[in-house]
């Protein structure tokens, strides 16, 4: 395990604190960062106006909202609205019944969420914007684990068919003291992810026994004030709160692996480094600054200083980022 990562990230405690704000706009909210930043001008920088409504993965949150307060510093015209709700609820209660322009989701867009969308004659289209390390964390005076923890170990402690009690239970020669489990609700993509990539989606779930919410900093207060709790969260919130709680290295049978941003983009970090994305609404497109700003995330998803210094995930490489773009264009002059 360890308390300080070498790569901690600089992300204000603004976007933490404002997670569960709901629908907010971001205007006036930054300072213009120079240098990594795309300065391709729009066909009408002074004519662009209107709202754009955002929901959906509180992983992706803080992403959304350093590129929504950039995008509204050059446009003051335009009005961010965004809101932390879940990668499923997002979908689920905003975006596929035709509230929202985009959704951001922690893992891919499910079947029956598509159905949903075309109910709605909404179409989705999916954009890669970052990838993340998803992190397990407990408390700072948790010195029993050792290394970290094993993927088995892992599935033990959050699998419905197990659900031990206590530590000892995981580990006889641990605390024979209960676990204290928080972690996000089944409305979450980060809830989905781990599912898949820990449990098993054939598997027998997630135990539901355990302190669930839509709030990383509430998970993060959860594990911090209690000497045997456990959690996991996208790495964003962690990396802000590396004085308040340990990460967890996990092993899945090639060694403890700390989660980090080197280590989620070589891919040493497995299983739980993912690919995070929004989906703007192909309509939705139709509408310039809606487009602006779908085009302004996807060329500015390769800065390192936006999306790994300040927020603290791994930022697309050049080709991903062509190939998002291309998509993006696509999409666009389908809806015009």
């Amino acid at each position: 395990m360890t308390r300080k990562m070498d790569d901690v990230v600089s992300r204000r405690k603004f976007l933490i604190a404002s997670g569960a704000a709901g629908i907010a706009g971001l205007a006036g909210c930054a300072e213009s960062d120079s240098g990594s930043e795309s300065q391709n001008a729009v066909s009408n920088p002074d004519t662009l106006s209107g709202a754009i409504d955002i929901a959906g993965s509180s992983t992706v949150f803080p992403l959304a909202t350093a590129m929504g307060e950039r995008f509204q510093k050059q446009h003051p015209e335009v009005r961010v609205n965004l809101q932390s709700t879940g990668s499923g609820g997002g979908f689920a209660n905003y975006f596929c019944t035709g509230d929202t322009d985009f959704n951001n989701a922690s893992r891919p867009i499910k079947p029956e969420e598509e159905d949903q969308c075309a109910g709605s004659d909404v179409e989705p289209v999916e954009l890669k914007v970052a990838t993340d390390a998803l992190t397990v964390i407990v408390n700072n005076d948790n010195d029993f684990i050792g290394e970290g923890l094993t993927t088995e170990q892992l599935k033990t402690i959050f699998s419905a068919e197990s659900k031990p009690t206590t530590w000892a239970d995981v580990n006889a020669d641990w605390p024979d003291e209960e676990i204290d489990i928080f972690g996000p609700t089944d409305a979450s993509g980060t809830y989905d992810y781990f599912i898949e990539a820990i449990i098993g989606e054939e598997g027998p779930g997630h135990r539901q026994d355990y302190s669930a919410t839509e709030q990383d900093r509430t998970i993060i207060q959860g594990v911090e004030g209690s000497e045997f709790a456990i959690g996991y969260m996208g790495y964003a919130y962690y990396s802000e709160n590396t004085d308040a709680v340990q990460a967890v290295a996990i092993d899945d049978g090639n060694g403890y692996v700390e989660p980090s941003l080197e280590t989620a983009l070589s891919g040493d970090y497995t299983p739980l480094s993912r690919p995070l994305f929004t989906y703007p609404a192909k309509d939705a497109l139709a509408e310039e600054h809606v487009a602006e700003f779908a085009r302004y995330w996807m060329e500015n998803s390769t800065s390192k200083e936006i999306v790994a210094d300040e927020v603290g995930y791994v930022p697309l490489g050049e080709d991903e980022q062509s190939e998002m773009l291309d998509k993006l264009e696509s999409a666009i002059e389908e809806a015009n």
